[in-house]
């Protein structure tokens, strides 16, 4: 049988040799083995049931999402010889009742259908006259509510067992974990067949990961780098966009960079859709900006980059979009970007889901997974693969295998934003918390009597960017979650409890600071401190104040109020009685607080 597969491989598709695992699955389907097959994108699924196919000399039903992955295939098999057809809602009638009749006259040995055209009473009822010898269901995942990408009528299709008892069933994926591969397993043949999982590994594709500062500038940063490969603005490639607003503003920006780029989206009208993916798949060089609308079933295999401006959903999609690029196994690079926007709005998506809360729960975890990934100080492969439950020794082909990030301790700067939060009530977002930790006087602030917190002020040392990478790392650790039901509140998990307690400690990336820049600040007062030590003294003496009203259970102003810890900053008091000469500084504030503030200035000096 293998040398027969071999005849055809050579003789039908022009190919000397099976990839690694084709011969195997190619064997067990001709043989009438049930299979479920997990193999990476770009390792030729295609031909380890088209092969078989033409082994068995019946029909073989292929199930297929999109029209336009069976249009390829079958013209991909067309161009070999090979007799196949698909029957959809995009094909004229009087094609689709020509395709029926070939298949009927049997002269045709593959057909394509949708799980929807399939599992309709009057389709089993033909197809069950002609007796196929195989049943491939393709994207396979898509059947399981463990799945990513669950779907109802793929569902359906477990039903295919009772009605043809005789075939052969395959199903293909290229993301399962174990849970889902055995629910697949029991819905499609009642565990009576092999699972086969080839891998989920693309060595060929390097991986990176970068918080997003300024999206337009790192995408074109990323185009133009040629450490990996030669200049990408003239390679084919996918930028993914969250919206369709953005995948507009982001097309028209790479094209007013002299950059070939395309959009695609659902907005667009049905014939341009189909007009920028046929010239996507056809010319060289050109960009497809879009948003997951466009990917499943695409199969150009020069695809050089994948690019994510927005954060994915889950490790599975995530996986599945960058296997778009390199599936003729070059190098190919992928980069992913995101923000705390983005994960407040995956938050969002997931818990608009529908009603099924623990489906939510599976999502939310999901969503944990690629945080984490997105985090990880360590080897990206490693990581991306352990979800899968593969394992691997560091790649030396991702950004932190190539430049290992610098760890730093930020125990004390978590401290500070986590009770910040505390002090808030865990009721608002990142940006009303950033501007609490700098000391700034919004109205929405003052409205709320949040200028007299104590953790008001305490993260003025450091700018605004810091804060927002740092909020990002510690939800992405799970130190912090966002709430979605209150409106993106950050709120402290278990993780974040225990660092406040002095329980556990806080690792983070370092955070490439910014150039130093003069900022407009709200009072005059803190505009008298010239200097950048003048600043960092403040935020100490803040620090302090914050420790001190902590202990005694009292507010931060009662200690000493801004203006008084401002003229100790410009007058660096060595001495009681210089101290004391300082405005809002009285006999019992002095006896009680004095030396703790003189230490603080001492040292700092």
């Amino acid at each position: 049988m293998s040398e027969d597969g071999a005849k055809i491989l050579k003789d039908v598709f022009g190919y000397a040799s099976f990839r690694p695992g084709q011969a195997e699955i190619v064997e067990l389907l001709a043989g009438g083995t049930n299979a479920l097959v997990v193999m990476p994108t770009g390792a030729g699924k295609s031909l380890c049931y088209q092969i078989p196919a033409l082994l068995l000399n019946r029909l073989t039903i292929v199930v297929s999402p999109l029209v336009a992955l069976m249009d390829d295939q079958v013209a991909g098999l067309s161009a070999n010889g090979v007799a196949a057809a698909s029957i959809h809602s995009g094909l004229p009638r009087e094609e689709q009742v020509a395709n029926w009749r070939a298949v009927a006259a049997d002269k045709c040995r593959l057909l394509y259908l949708s799980p929807e055209r399939l599992m309709s009473d009057r389709m089993l009822q033909a197809v069950a006259r002609l007796e196929p010898a195989l049943f491939v269901i393709d994207e396979a995942h898509c059947m399981s509510k463990w799945g990513v990408s669950f779907r109802p009528e793929y569902e359906r299709l477990s039903a295919l067992r009772e009605h043809f008892p005789k075939a052969t069933i395959a199903a293909f994926t290229a993301t399962a974990d174990k849970v889902t591969q055995q629910d697949i397993a029991q819905k499609l043949f009642r565990g009576e067949g092999r699972i086969i999982v080839h891998g989920f590994d693309r060595p060929n594709l390097r991986l990176s990961v970068a918080p997003k500062t300024d999206w337009k500038k790192q995408l074109l940063d990323f185009l133009e780098d040629k450490s990996n490969l030669e200049d990408k603005r003239d390679a084919a490639g996918i930028v993914y966009c969250l919206s369709r607003k953005f995948t507009e503003e982001v097309a028209g920006f790479l094209q007013s960079k002299d950059i070939d780029a395309i959009p695609y989206h659902a907005g667009l009208d049905t014939e341009t859709r189909k007009a920028n993916q046929n010239r996507f798949m056809n010319d060289d060089g050109v960009t497809m900006v879009a948003t997951i609308a466009f990917g499943m079933g695409i199969d150009k295999p020069d695809i050089r980059y994948v690019c994510h401006l927005n954060l994915p959903g889950s490790m599975e999609a995530y996986y599945q979009e960058i296997g778009r690029a390199g599936r003729d196994g070059l190098p190919s690079e992928t980069l992913l970007i995101y923000g705390l926007d983005d994960m407040r709005l995956r938050r969002q998506f997931i818990e608009q889901d529908g009603e099924d809360e623990e489906h939510k729960l599976r999502e939310h975890k999901r969503l944990d997974a690629l945080l984490a990934y997105c985090d990880a100080a360590g080897c990206r492969r490693t990581a991306l693969l352990s979800y899968f439950d593969e394992e691997m020794k560091a790649c030396g082909n991702c950004d932190n295998c190539l430049h290992p990030p610098t760890m730093l301790d930020g125990t004390e700067e978590a401290k500070t934003l986590f009770w910040a939060i505390k002090d808030t009530g865990q009721m608002f977002g990142g940006a009303h918390i950033i501007d609490i930790l700098r000391g700034i006087q919004t109205q929405k602030i003052l409205e709320r009597g949040h200028d007299q917190l104590s953790s008001f002020g305490a993260g003025a040392r450091r700018d605004k960017k810091f804060w927002q990478a740092f909020i990002r790392q510690a939800v992405a650790g799970n130190y912090l979650t966002i709430n979605i039901q209150r409106y993106g509140a950050l709120q402290i998990a278990p993780p974040g409890d225990a660092v406040v307690k002095d329980k556990s400690t806080f690792l983070f990336r370092e955070i490439e600071a910014l150039p130093p820049k003069r900022t407009k600040r709200s009072r005059k007062s803190v505009q008298a401190l010239e200097s950048e030590e003048d600043l960092d003294l403040l935020a100490v003496l803040k620090k302090l104040r914050l420790e001190i009203a902590r202990t005694r259970k009292i507010r931060a102003y009662v200690v000493f109020p801004d203006a008084t810890l401002i003229e100790m900053a410009q007058a660096r008091p060595e001495t009681l009685e210089q101290l004391a000469a300082i405005n809002g500084v009285g006999p019992r504030k002095l006896e009680n607080f004095g030396e703790a503030f003189l230490d603080a200035i001492a040292t700092h000096n």
